[in-house]
């Protein structure tokens, strides 16, 4: 009779639910590498739009439970008729959900230097702690050509105009700022460059080529705004002398091509070498002038079933993100391109905080901000504990985008 009983609940324990609402989900961002690793050992996954937080159905195996326990994962077992409840009452039209198949994990790259520590980034920090592998290159392996060996390319917290962060006025002095400069300086003379703004523009240029050809870009803070003015500025030079060793172009504002960049335009270049700012793009000036609490976007709710891409960049437990800082913390919305798609927004100070695009057979993902657990983060601060947030819904939109190259939409019988 033992044995009879078990028989049938294995046969009726047909799937791994790992639910990702908020009351249900002891540690969301676990479970984003609970799916990674499914996928590495060849094992597809539905991940379920809207269905509780944007859960994932699994099929049932003992090693997958057994890493589910092992790393803190909440998980619920259910048989084949709950899975297939679960399908039907996502196929109803009237419902907002989609059923996205997950079947190869993507390739991973981060662009960052040597020496450099996870929680100099939110992204490797999350990386780190969901577990999901992923590999270091910077400028000598994207010259190179590398990139091709890669599906998903994050660039860390870098600034390609060749202005060193524009952190000249406040750290000019400090070792660190000198070391990293001289670095800088000594990568592009031996990858055949004599200023560093020229390396950083064919960097930049070998990513966009990436994202042409159909790789995944996601950026975060100053990558994103400095990667686009740099485009923007390809053919005129818009670093001062402390900067490259001579003067900018007097006429560098009016010769910006926007017709290069990604995500912005019409924007207007801040040229004081002295002030700690790229550009208009940026909207962190009202920001720090908006109360901590105050601080808020909203990410937007899109069709699952008609708009399936955003709506897999939106998936969370709650639809309001508290704010964070950083050298750039949102874009303005004036100077966005009108086919880039909104994901976050906070009406009110007229910013947006979240971002996607096409360009080429690639897609792309802007998220303003330098750490979405540590809303003033300085120089030499210590790193996030994410032990203390496993269930942050600000990183929880990081994992999105590392899924995302996975998923494929799965055609439905209603």
């Amino acid at each position: 009779m033992l044995a009879l009983i078990l028989a049938c609940f294995s046969t009726q324990a047909a799937y791994i639910l790992i639910p990702m609402d908020e009351e249900k989900q002891a540690n969301h961002l676990k479970a984003y590498g609970i799916a990674f690793w499914t996928l590495s050992n060849e094992v597809e996954i539905e991940w379920l739009l809207n269905y509780r937080g944007g859960s994932f159905l699994i099929p049932s195996h003992p090693d997958i439970q057994r890493e589910c326990t092992i790393r803190g994962v909440s998980y619920e077992i259910i048989g084949d008729a709950a899975a297939s409840s679960i399908r039907y009452e996502i196929s109803n039209p009237e419902v907002n959900m989609e059923v996205m198949k997950l079947e190869k994990p993507p390739k991973i790259a981060v662009y960052t230097p040597s020496g450099k520590q996870p929680w100099d980034d939110a992204v490797t920090l999350v990386l780190t702690y969901a577990e999901i592998p992923y590999d270091k290159i910077y400028d000598e392996e994207v010259i190179n050509g590398e990139l091709l060996l890669y599906d998903w390319l994050h660039l860390h917290h870098e600034d390609f105009t060749g202005q060193f962060g524009k952190f000249y006025a406040a750290y000019k002095n400090a070792p660190w700022y000198k070391e990293e400069v001289n670095k800088s300086k000594e990568r592009a003379t031996k990858l055949g460059f004599t200023k560093v703004s020229d390396l950083k523009l064919a960097v930049a240029q070998n990513i966009k080529n990436f994202t042409v050809g159909g790789g995944f870009l996601f950026s975060m803070c100053s990558g994103t705004d400095s990667y686009d003015i740099a485009l923007a500025a390809s053919e005129v030079d818009i670093c001062e002398q402390m900067f490259d060793g001579d003067g900018a172009d007097p006429q560098a504002q009016q010769k910006l091509d926007f017709n290069q960049t990604f995500a912005f335009q019409n924007f207007y270049l801040k040229t004081n070498p002295l002030e700690y700012e790229y550009s208009t793009i940026d909207a962190t000036p009202i920001h720090s002038r908006t109360p901590e609490e105050k601080d808020l976007f909203a990410l937007f709710e899109f069709s699952a079933k008609w708009d399936p891409v955003p709506s897999m960049l939106c998936q969370n437990h709650t639809q309001i993100i508290k704010g964070f800082m950083g050298q750039t913390t949102a874009y303005y919305k004036d100077f966005i391109k009108p086919s880039v798609i909104i994901m976050g927004e906070n009406k009110k100070l007229n910013s947006a905080r979240y971002i996607h695009g096409n360009f080429g057979k690639g897609q792309w993902t802007f998220y303003g901000g330098h750490d979405p657990e540590d809303y003033q983060h300085y120089v030499g601060d210590p790193p996030t504990d994410l032990n203390l947030h496993p269930n942050s819904p600000g990183y929880r939109l990081i994992l999105n985008n590392v899924l995302f190259p996975a998923a494929k939409k799965k055609h439905q019988k209603t």
